[in-house]
């Protein structure tokens, strides 16, 4: 009779660079924001948005959590969620939430891609590359979804 699979271990997370923690901080500032804005939109979008919409929230708390244990891994306290956060437009239906949820993908690329700008670790500045990457794709297809154009920005993750 087979034995039940255990669930896989959690690999202990490793210390970033000292210099790397404070763009670190902002990337968490920014998945913290992203967890609670994916739960506001889901409020005001349609039900064929359910699978994007958890699919996206799932991605950002786990970077969110693995983003945490890293900074706990280097001594440093993490920041804190907020217990809401202030939108740049109030969110009142589709077209607001798909523009707020670009939004929030596209300042997850900036705070990612000063982490890329701030460390010289390998494993950190690939970590910060895919998320980097894996907000722009969402950002896009939000775009998409919100027929907005152009759909991609030339250089995602550079600052507005």
């Amino acid at each position: 009779m087979p034995q039940p699979s255990s669930p896989p271990a959690t690999p202990t997370p490793k210390a970033v660079p000292g210099d790397s923690v404070d763009a670190l901080q902002k990337a968490l500032g920014a998945e913290h924001t992203a967890v609670w804005v994916y739960e506001l939109v889901s409020a005001f979008l349609p039900a064929s948005f359910n699978n994007a919409l958890a699919q996206g929230a799932t991605t950002h708390r786990a970077q969110r959590d693995t983003t945490e244990r890293a900074l706990t891994a280097s001594n440093a306290t993490p920041q804190a969620a907020e217990p809401a956060y202030l939108t740049p437009k109030p969110v009142t239906d589709q077209a607001s939430s798909l523009a707020l949820l670009v939004s929030v993908e596209s300042d997850a690329a900036v705070a990612w891609r000063s982490v890329l700008e701030n460390t010289d670790d390998a494993d950190l500045r690939r970590t910060a590359l895919g998320v980097l990457s894996g907000s722009a794709v969402r950002a896009t297809r939000w775009r998409k979804s919100a027929g907005a154009s152009p759909l991609a920005p030339p250089m995602p993750g550079q600052p507005g």
